[in-house]
């Protein structure tokens, strides 16, 4: 391989990787709502922790893309359970499936 082939495959590997450990602060970050997340949320968490740390992968450890997509993924959830956790606990109609409650207007000058 050329010198600027080299180059290139180091930068890619280098942004990868430094992407990959974005991704697995982010979700580190959010251990301190794994007690309202449930079991599901915390499976996700440590499972996606486990992949992005044992050698074990689908494709090899310089190529981190697979380990970004998992730490991605489980982002994306553990999100989504945050939001619909929030909203469970304001009384919030935001779920699918429910009617959103009426708007209430006030007339002007009414207190």
């Amino acid at each position: 391989m050329s010198r600027e082939a080299w180059l290139i495959l180091g930068v890619v590997a280098v942004a990868t990787l430094v992407g990959a450990v974005l991704l697995a602060i982010r979700v580190f970050r959010m251990r301190r709502m794994l007690g309202d997340l449930g079991v599901g949320g915390r499976v996700a968490f440590y499972g996606a922790l486990i992949y992005t740390i044992l050698p074990v992968d689908v494709l090899p450890d310089p190529i981190y893309l697979d380990d970004m997509a998992v730490l991605a993924g489980t982002l994306l959830y553990l999100g989504r359970l945050v939001r619909q956790r929030r909203a469970v606990h304001r009384g919030d109609a935001g779920l699918p499936g429910q009617p959103t409650p009426p708007a209430v207007t006030r007339r002007p000058g009414a207190r």
